[in-house]
């Protein structure tokens, strides 16, 4: 009876081959950073028109009784002539509040990590609603 010995063949991937899966995992880092930096604009776009939207119809809600004066976040929540009115999404800014009259008034927020919403913002008014990339 003699003693086999095996030969070991398992010797680990090359250099060739392992050059190859970082160029594929480096393009696939590559599609995907763009585009998860893309949603995150979005996503804080998506905050200010929403708190712009929700913020406009509190100051319509308000406005009804007396005109309103005053609107500011304080913390993370809006004001409206320093009553506490709704919670504020994070990073939205209180640009403006301007009113000429109790039946015309206008509300501009921004978000600095938005697309469309970092530089002028949106703006929320009686008369057309909700306008991006307007001031008051």
């Amino acid at each position: 009876m003699g003693i086999h010995r095996r030969q070991c063949t398992d010797r680990g991937f090359s250099l060739v081959e392992v050059l190859v899966i970082m160029l594929i995992v480096g393009i696939l880092v590559a599609i995907a950073v763009p585009i998860y930096l893309n949603q995150r604009a979005k996503a804080a776009d998506s905050a200010a028109e929403s708190d712009a939207v929700n913020l406009g119809l509190m100051i319509h809600t308000e406005n009804t009784p007396d005109p309103v004066a005053k609107v500011e976040r304080s913390g993370d929540a809006y004001y409206i002539d320093d009553e506490w009115m709704m919670p504020a999404s994070d990073g939205v800014e209180v640009i403006a509040f301007t009113t000429d009259s109790a039946s015309h008034w206008c509300v501009q927020l921004s978000h600095p990590d938005g697309a469309s919403t970092s530089g002028t913002g949106v703006r929320y008014d009686s008369h057309s609603g909700l306008e991006v990339g307007a001031a008051c």
